[in-house]
């Protein structure tokens, strides 16, 4: 049941992707639109589930929290060192703006993938407490695929990577829900370690929001169209966190 129900993450992830590749003449709405989502993913979705799986405290400090700063530190180190690399290798620039790196942007996706993952074994795992709380569970993360599906694609292209490579991670985010969904059947994953993984994630995904797609997004376009789809994107993952609740 888990793994069928995990289907419609699948098609769902792809509905997302899709609508990303659909309105590249609009990449300011998108780039905007994106941001609000994973802004609202990290902080109404992902932090308050870390927190509340690993929220022991380290030094009077939740666990998760500092696994959330880590992620974010880590995601900067990361993106400035390839972005150092590619200038010292003659990259050109482009806009004044430095030239972005395509590996940072299938690390991100690939997060997003390991991301969709996690969905599923939180599926599966649902499911094995009770059918209506697999429903429920099954609920919030097909509606939230749309915004994985979309910020998958987005993230790849952005930073320079063919359609083939965005399509392909694209591809894989889909698929990645039907096979944590169907893992559940072999094992399990710890609480605490799910936690801290979820922690570590959203700083992640929150330094790629705030310090590269919302920035690009104003960059040439700093309408009031873009801010009110960045605002949208959050308000739609409030949303989906309360029906899922």
């Amino acid at each position: 049941m888990a793994v069928f129900v995990a289907l419609g993450a699948f098609l769902m992830t792809l509905f997302g992707g899709w609508t990303a590749q659909r309105v590249t003449d609009r990449r300011h709405l998108v780039l905007g639109l994106a941001g609000g989502l994973m802004l609202g993913v990290v902080g109404l979705d992902l932090l308050p589930e870390a927190l509340e799986a690993a929220g022991q405290p380290l030094f009077g400090v939740p666990q998760a929290l500092l696994l959330f700063v880590a992620g974010f530190l880590v995601a900067h180190l990361v993106e400035r060192l390839l972005a150092t690399r590619r200038v010292a290798h003659g990259a050109e620039e482009t806009d004044g703006a430095p030239p972005r790196a395509p590996q940072v942007g299938l690390t991100a996706a690939a997060a997003m993938v390991t991301h969709s993952m996690m969905d599923g074994i939180a599926i599966g795992a649902a499911f094995q407490v009770g059918e209506a709380m697999g429903l429920t569970v099954a609920l919030a993360v097909v509606a939230h695929d749309f915004a994985d599906g979309f910020n998958t694609y987005t993230i790849t292209s952005l930073y320079g990577n063919t359609r083939a490579r965005a399509l392909a991670m694209l591809f894989a985010d889909a698929c990645a829900p039907v096979v944590g969904a169907a893992s559940t059947l072999l094992f399990t994953i710890p609480l605490e370690a799910l936690g801290s993984y979820l922690g570590f994630f959203g700083g992640a995904l929150l330094y790629l929001a705030a310090a590269e797609i919302l920035p690009e997004a104003h960059h040439t376009h700093p309408a009031r169209s873009t801010l009110l789809c960045t605002v949208g994107g959050v308000g739609f993952i409030w949303l989906v966190v309360g029906l899922g609740h």
